[in-house]
């Protein structure tokens, strides 16, 4: 079975694509960003990746950025047009499947091509690709003409299936499946509560990203709170940075920083949760982040918004986890912080059953064979 993979290189989609490696499938993958480079992570895989410049001359960037209306003519005779290309290798590869990986990047781009055939399309939803669509300038139009073409449909939460079937998807329904494909998860980095001395919080403020109020909800503790606590914020984009460097009472805590762009590897970022009191994330839209279901099977206490009622899908308030339901309210979050640092029973409760919990439902190795056999049922038409 040839499979034909269109996705932005992302840390999830290879590791969706790797539970594929030894299943006798030929994949390949079309990198609809057209990076210069090809992934070193699946090296296996058959990658269609810079394909986007006719010439690679010298200078571009330095022309881009000092001529940028002459490079601007330039690109216009110099760049390929992504349908055409994307045509190119469907006849070429003449797939059994194509399957996307989020529709405005991925889906929408190639959707002209794939009306055309009648391969079997396969549409996997990211995070805010259903819930937040009209804040991300796509029409309801365009939505529902994607998901007529669209034969086959994955989510990443309950959510978004219904939100696709109010806007008339009538096909098959292959369920519900982390954006990853499933966790790995080594129970060796999970510490005792005793030994745990970190909050964790997801740095993101770009676009849906709300990490700004956690900071200022922990302006609002008492020092006496965090006295032999260590905050570490994750993926932290600049406004963070910005903030915590001018806060004189932030200044004064034991606050570690790394910015998106220095990315904390997946294990390195499962060490920190397994060593965290709590892990709290804070976005005006998501699907069900994976960062949430990695911090809840390495016992971390999730402290996570709720936009569409996702996250409420894995954590009922006060029992495993805390629901954000407001994502712009500090003191709201704020108070949820203190709350949580004060219960350690509460917190103890939630470990035990959050980390079965994952084990169960989310691990790779119960999840992978069930993603093999989606591709193969398609093509076997059970």
């Amino acid at each position: 079975m040839k499979i034909l993979m269109v996705a932005i290189p992302n840390h999830h989609f290879f590791q969706w694509v790797n539970q594929l490696r030894n299943s006798g499938y030929t994949v390949y993958w079309f990198d609809i960003t057209s990076s210069n480079a090809k992934s070193h992570r699946i090296k296996w895989v058959n990658q269609i990746t810079n394909w986007k410049l006719k010439w690679r001359f010298p200078f571009r960037i330095k022309l881009k950025k000092r001529l940028p209306k002459l490079y601007a003519l330039i690109e216009k005779v110099n760049e390929k047009s992504l349908h055409s290309v994307f045509e190119q290798h469907v006849l070429k590869i003449n797939p059994d499947l194509v399957h996307c990986f989020e529709m405005k990047l991925s889906g929408l781009p190639i959707l002209n091509v794939m009306e055309k055939n009648n391969i079997p399309f396969i549409y996997s939803s990211w995070g805010s690709d259903m819930y937040y669509f009209k804040n991300m300038n796509i029409d309801v139009s365009q939505v529902k003409t994607f998901l007529k073409r669209t034969n086959y449909l994955i989510t990443d939460c309950k959510r978004d299936y219904q939100l696709a079937l109010k806007y008339g998807f009538n096909n098959s329904f292959l369920g519900v499946f982390p954006g990853n494909g499933g966790l790995e998860l080594d129970a060796s980095f999970i510490s005792d509560d005793e030994q745990r001395n970190i909050i964790l919080c997801k740095g993101y403020q770009y676009d849906v990203g709300e990490a700004i109020q956690i900071i200022k909800a922990l302006e609002l503790l008492d020092e006496s709170l965090l006295e032999s606590i260590q905050i570490v914020v994750y993926s932290a984009d600049k406004e963070i940075e910005t903030y915590v460097n001018q806060s004189n009472r932030l200044q004064k805590l034991n606050l570690t920083i790394f910015p998106r762009h220095q990315q904390v590897s997946n294990s390195e970022l499962l060490k920190l949760m397994g060593k965290s009191v709590l892990h709290i994330g804070n976005n005006r839209s998501d699907g069900m982040p994976n960062t949430l279901l990695e911090a809840m099977g390495m016992g971390a206490f999730p402290i996570q918004s709720n936009p569409g009622n996702a996250t409420a899908e894995v954590v009922t308030h006060n029992s495993n986890g805390f629901l954000i339901e407001n994502p712009l309210d500090v003191n709201g979050i704020s108070e949820l912080i203190k709350v949580a640092l004060k219960d350690k029973l509460l917190r103890e409760k939630a470990k035990n059953y959050n980390v079965n919990f994952i084990n169960n439902n989310y691990n790779r190795s119960i999840l992978a064979p069930k993603i093999q056999a989606l591709y193969s049922s398609i093509i076997n038409g059970s």
